[in-house]
């Protein structure tokens, strides 16, 4: 040490009275912990953050103060530095190893300096800005050793600077306790992080079940709530990203917008807002673009409003509303979600309450962890409101099927009656068919012997009944090729893909086969209709292959309509006009119409 240093310590010997008012507390085996509140850490802000401890000791020991407004001192301004110090009676008889925790893990750095007792101090420091494998002891919270070989009253001071505001929360605690305590606190962790692991795997393979999207949102709120608490609590840092301390500033800025963004796509998912509700599906949305726009501008332009974490407030509030809102409206599903929104809502107020000093807040488990606790409640609940919403569907599923069995039944009834009045008219005509049998016994007598002659004139009537029917099929067909009908019309002579490839098979074949590959005239049947295959190559030549039909997407008889009106106008009818009559875009019978004009 320099001879300077000296004699500012000597200096801030020779005034007592600066720190006589300031308590003292006393190590004592039988207490486990002391936590220093606003009654026992004094505090100095240094807004130009170049105080050292030698300035500290020799000009401003007389400013140090006591807060009287928060349970624990804050950095209220970023760009300040805070110099601290608290007083412990040493107990060199003490059988116990004592430290000094840090409860807040976001403080960048804290400069510890501690007496040795030989008129010089130790320098210690730590901070979300080093390595965490640099750490004293490899906890969340940062934990100085002291050494307890002494009797004396010893001050300590600290400096504290962070970006982001921070709460001086010291505790001293023996190692026994801190060791009791830690493995309770991380016992809890584990039960709290592993009930959202479960709640991503389970809600993972529901959506591979079920394939709707708000299992993914869900997801995708829990991985974002997951990382914050992880950030928040200093877990994150100490087993995700122990070497990059720079994500330590932003991990809680962009996990909260994940878990955010995720909460408004999850409402809107599970309140059917989309379909339902528009104007609060737009509300949302609208709530996503500024809360994306304020990332965006946290990012590259005022990298400070990283730490203004109350934001998060307005978009959960607008989930809030919008499921109050839909559960007045009658939707039973909304009313879990608001139940776990408002849980939440505690949480978050309790925390911006703590973080704008709304109300003086004492510190503890309650407050510390409350937003934990929202974030707990609110997952069961938001389970429950994916499970209720099931229920629901299934209720109306059950309902409408109950509905479709009274339907069955109905027509079940009606077929019966059908089926009786049949029986009744079948029973008539029996009883008539009964007094013309005998009539017919004796007409059959007759017909017997007129039996060979009918059967000859018979055999001449089916051919002559083809015969017409082969004329009638002709004449129409004629008719059809010379003057104008409707579709209605010519879909009666053609009503199916089937007559149609029938009948361009018989023109373009005339019951003869020449294969285009080999010259083969032998043929098979094809696997597609009416398709003919080589009995030599192989090659299997479609009905379609090398018509107009070839390769169309347009309905058969459509196409074979567009055909005939198009070379029955002589090429003179409109796209539009087809279209009218086909039903099918203009663009679509323009093109097509152009093609047949070509062929």
């Amino acid at each position: 040490m320099t001879l300077r240093f000296y004699l500012f310590v000597f200096l801030s010997l020779l005034i007592p009275a600066a720190i006589a008012a300031q308590p003292v507390y006393s190590i004592n085996d039988s207490v486990g912990q002391h936590i220093f509140t606003f009654q026992g850490i004094e505090y100095l802000e240094d807004p130009t953050a170049k105080l050292t401890l030698a300035d500290i000791l020799a000009h401003h020991q007389s400013e140090f103060t006591f807060s009287t407004t928060n349970f624990n001192p804050e950095n209220v301004n970023p760009t300040s530095a805070y110099w601290h110090r608290i007083r412990i009676q040493h107990n060199k008889s003490s059988k116990k190893q004592w430290v000094l925790e840090f409860f807040d893990q976001t403080i960048d750095k804290i400069d510890l300096y501690v007496p040795d007792g030989k008129g010089s101090f130790k320098h210690f420091e730590q901070g979300d800005q080093f390595e965490f494998t640099k750490r004293m002891l490899r906890h969340k919270n940062f934990i100085f050793p002291l050494d307890n070989n002494r009797n004396d009253v010893v001050t300590y001071y600290f400096r504290v600077q962070s970006q982001q505001q921070a709460e001086v929360i010291v505790v001293l605690r023996s190692a026994d306790y801190l060791m009791e305590y830690a493995l309770d606190e991380y016992f809890f962790f584990g039960i709290f992080y592993g009930m959202i692991l479960v709640f991503i795997f389970y809600n993972l393979l529901m959506y591979f079940a079920v394939r709707e999207s708000h299992y993914i949102f869900y997801m995708l709120y829990l991985i974002g709530i997951g990382l914050y608490e992880m950030s928040a609590d200093g877990i994150g840092f100490q087993y995700l990203w122990p070497l990059a301390v720079e994500w330590n500033q932003y991990a809680p800025g962009f996990t909260l917008y994940l878990a955010s963004s995720a909460a408004l796509l999850f409402a809107s998912s599970v309140l059917n807002l989309r379909k339902d509700e528009r104007w609060l599906f737009r509300l949302l949305m609208l709530v996503l673009a500024l809360r994306t726009v304020f990332l965006i501008l946290s990012i590259f332009v005022f990298t400070a409003w990283f730490s203004y974490r109350f934001i998060e407030i307005i978009p959960f509030s607008a989930a809030l509303f919008v499921g109050i809102y839909r559960w007045k409206t009658g939707y039973k599903a909304a009313r879990f979600l608001v139940i776990a929104y408002a849980f939440l809502f505690y949480g978050a107020l309790i925390k911006v309450s703590l973080y704008f000093n709304f109300t003086w807040m004492p510190f503890g488990q309650l407050s510390h962890y409350s937003l934990s606790f929202g974030f707990v409640m609110e997952m069961l609940f938001l389970s429950f409101a994916i499970s209720d919403k099931i229920r629901l569907l299934r209720i109306d599923k059950e309902v409408a099927q109950e509905r479709t069995i009274e339907q069955l039944h109905e027509n079940q009834r009606l077929k019966d009656n059908l089926n009786q009045e049949l029986e009744m008219q079948v029973k008539i005509k029996t009883a008539h068919i009964e007094q013309q049998k005998e009539a017919l016994e004796d007409a059959n007598k007759l017909l017997a012997q007129q039996t060979a002659e009918i059967a000859a004139m018979n055999a001449l009537l089916e051919r002559d009944n083809d015969q017409l029917k082969h004329d009638v099929a002709e004449v129409k067909e004629a008719r059809i090729l010379s003057k104008d009908v409707d579709f209605e019309e010519f879909s009666a002579m053609y009503p199916d893909d089937a007559s149609c490839l029938k009948f361009l098979a018989e023109r373009k074949w005339h019951d003869h086969f020449n294969c285009r590959k080999c010259s083969n005239t032998a043929y098979s049947e094809g696997k597609s209709l009416y398709a003919r295959r080589c009995t030599r190559c192989g090659y299997e030549e479609s009905v379609t292959a090398y018509t107009l039909l070839q390769n169309t997407r347009l309905p058969i008889n459509k196409a074979f309509y567009m055909i005939f009106l198009v070379y029955s106008s002589k090429g003179s009818i409109s796209s539009h006009k087809l279209s009218e009559l086909l039903h099918i875009r203009q663009s679509t019978c323009w093109a097509y119409s152009n093609k047949i004009k070509k062929a």
